[in-house]
């Protein structure tokens, strides 16, 4: 189980940072691009809604976290389960719950699930 919750947050933490890269350039037109967001804002996405910076820094500490989560495991689990929640909930927090973050969110959120 705890091998499986490694695998699962350490991929889960990989495409967890693709989705990142997407939510920090989404904060980057953000700050530079005021016409964008306010686009978004009409469309209803939910990343237009929150402080940039606050966008920025889940965007690496979430992956982060799951990948560090992922790869204590084996070893140490129930620090493993807290960080592979807390980047879970970041994500979901930041990035919210659709088709491009299911994967991730769902991987870590398993892995938390088998690391505990």
């Amino acid at each position: 189980m705890r091998n499986a919750a490694m695998i699962l947050g350490i991929i889960g933490g990989l495409a967890g940072m693709v989705v990142g890269f997407f939510g920090y350039m989404f904060a980057w037109f953000d700050e530079n691009y005021e016409e964008v967001t306010e686009a978004a804002r009409e469309v209803g996405i939910g990343a237009a809604m929150m402080d940039p910076t606050l966008l920025k820094i889940l965007a690496f500490g979430a992956p982060i976290l799951a990948i560090a989560g992922g790869a204590m495991a084996p070893s140490r689990p129930a620090i493993a389960t807290i960080l592979l929640v807390i980047g879970c909930v970041g994500m979901i927090y930041g990035f919210g719950f659709n088709l491009f973050t299911g994967f991730p969110i769902l991987m870590c959120g398993v892995a938390g699930l088998l690391a505990l």
